[in-house]
């Protein structure tokens, strides 16, 4: 039987196990839309491209399966790539389908013409156009394996919207067999080899491609092995964070003593990271020229490996299946001490350091981490605001943070939205600061219509604070364009229909966040906190004082 472009996209998704696409509406694609209404596919209507294809990331970040964004041609495509990056650089397996122009009317700059090869040709996995309606089931079926294979990542295809319409009779494709990466049993022989032979080893989890049963493995590994476990940027749910093996996150604000250890490992088994320049504080703490240190990579794409440091021992695997295939191994004998100092430090971190003020940030991020549900799910987008969560927060079961490796902006309210879509009734909360929020707090309507409760806790400080930090690191007193004038957030929740409230004292928040719990509906708190805060580690007037004098120094010499 004929069905339109459009049918066949919807049914291809079904066959794929789609349960759910986030999208914004256009003309452009129309016929899809028809199609998904006939499989009754739930369309999470967004406010903004930007922030669909970021909740589909959220999406593909919770599941392990490909989330799903539909946007329209020009202007849509390109508020969607802030998304696509993200799920780039995140290693998250993404679906874009991209409206465009009708065939007949191409290379004349008809109206939101764009050539998606070339405008993502770089930035996502794999970018086609679809010319020929019949051929749908196929390139659907290469997307999903695209985008979920070896390194998993973003995959676009554009869509004109005359291949929609047209009928075609194509049968469908059932989904292609998973392409899963294998370990052999000597490759894990020779990696306990050099975990036995080696004085300070140093565990780094990270990466995509995870599982509740293969963090709940590295727990079990790191503790009998008595090695110590770090891990890469925003990837604290592979692990519980009150184990005794976990010493902590190789981030942007590292501890220093965190950096010190990786320095000091003579032997480093990357378990799926990519281990690039956040993990390594800008590749100084590790030269790629001169590494120093043997290295072990576990990762389930072949070409990472190599890619920024040479490997001793290369796995291309699932970083979930050589740690089960390790942990069934006899544990090398280890005094613990190695282990035991790095867990020591990562305790000593976690005391919190008083910022100035009447509200507290080290002392509510610490109260939601004592009394927050272990299976509450928290998200961020970027932010010094951030970095109080990393240090603070102690994360206790996989898939409870949500977080860009790529450090954008606007990501943390939704993928909050898209995480309490998928799971009704669990405790979402998004941190985020008051520049941060503003970039997306348009789906707070999204919110609403779909029934998503998540809490925002805003921290509001007037100004993009991680560039004021660093503004007044170099250009100490000569503020430019970091200054914000920000509305009341908790009125604007309210104007949405949600629940807000304000926050001035650090004593006030248990009970206002326990007042937003039971609202049961979007709701935000905002944190009024004290404009001299800059970050977990130093003030705004210390900073400048700081930077000022070594000027002065330096004017001097």
């Amino acid at each position: 039987m004929a069905r339109h472009g459009g049918q066949i996209l919807a049914d291809a998704l079904a066959a794929h196990g789609v349960e759910r696409v986030f999208s914004v509406p256009g003309e452009s694609f129309l016929a899809a839309l028809d199609g998904l209404y006939e499989n009754g596919i739930p369309n999470v209507v967004c406010r903004q491209e930007g922030g669909a294809a970021m909740m589909a990331e959220a999406w593909g970040k919770m599941t392990g399966r490909p989330g799903v964004v539909f946007v329209t041609r020009g202007p849509g495509a390109s508020n969607a790539s802030a998304g696509l990056h993200i799920a780039m650089q995140d290693s998250t397996p993404l679906i874009a389908f991209v409206g465009q122009i009708a065939r007949g009317h191409r290379d004349r700059e008809a109206f939101q013409e764009v050539d998606y090869r070339q405008f993502f040709g770089g930035f996502v996995k794999w970018v086609a156009e679809v010319d020929q309606t019949e051929r749908l089931p196929e390139y659907i079926m290469r997307a999903f394996h695209v985008a979920t294979s070896g390194r998993p990542g973003p995959v676009v295809l554009a869509l004109p919207e005359d291949m929609l319409s047209a009928l075609s009779d194509a049968p469908d494709l059932a989904p292609t067999a998973p392409a899963v990466p294998a370990v052999s049993a000597a490759q894990v022989e020779t990696l306990r080899d050099m975990i036995a032979g080696a004085e300070r080893p140093l565990v780094v989890a990270g990466g995509s491609g995870w599982s509740a049963e293969a963090a709940a493995g590295l727990q079990r590994l790191g503790e009998a092995w008595k090695l110590p476990v770090a891990v890469s940027f925003r990837r604290q749910g592979h692990i519980d964070n009150r184990s005794p093996a976990y010493a902590g996150d190789l981030a942007v604000g590292m501890n220093p003593k965190l950096g010190e250890r990786l320095r000091a490992s003579d032997l480093l088994v990357v378990l799926g990271a990519r281990f690039g320049d956040i993990v390594t504080n800008g590749y100084e703490v590790i030269d790629p020229a001169a590494p120093g240190v043997t290295i072990a990579h576990v990762h389930p794409d072949a070409n990472e490996i190599g890619r920024v440091y040479r490997a001793d021992l290369a796995i291309p695997a699932r970083a979930g299946d050589v740690v089960a295939q390790l942990a069934a191994l006899p544990a090398p004998q280890r005094d613990g001490a190695w282990q035991a100092a790095a867990r020591a430090e990562y305790e000593a971190w976690q005391q919190p350091k008083e910022t100035p003020g009447a509200v507290k940030l080290e002392q509510i991020i610490t109260w939601m981490s004592d009394n927050l549900p272990e299976d509450a799910i928290l998200t961020n987008g970027a932010g010094n605001y951030a970095a109080f969560l990393h240090r603070y927060f102690r994360f206790k079961q996989f898939g409870t943070q949500l977080a860009p490796t790529s450090g954008s902006m606007g990501y943390g309210f939704p993928a909050a939205v898209a995480a309490s879509i998928a799971y009704p009734g669990r405790c979402v909360v998004c941190m985020a600061g008051d520049g941060c929020f503003q970039m997306t707090l348009n789906e707070m309507s999204t919110a609403i219509q779909h029934g998503a409760t998540p809490i925002t806790v805003v921290v509001n400080n007037g100004r993009y604070g991680t560039i004021r930090m660093h503004q007044e690191n170099h250009y100490p007193g000569r503020v430019s364009g970091t200054d914000l004038a920000n509305p009341d957030f908790a009125a604007l929740a309210r104007a949405y229909g949600g629940h807000g409230e304000i926050v001035e004292r650090t004593g006030d928040f248990a009970e206002a966040f326990v007042r937003a719990r039971a609202a049961n509906l979007p709701a935000v708190i905002e944190l009024r906190v004290d404009s001299d805060i800059l970050s977990t580690g130093q003030s705004l007037s210390a900073t400048r004082a700081a930077a000022l004098e070594r000027l002065a120094v330096k004017n001097s010499g």
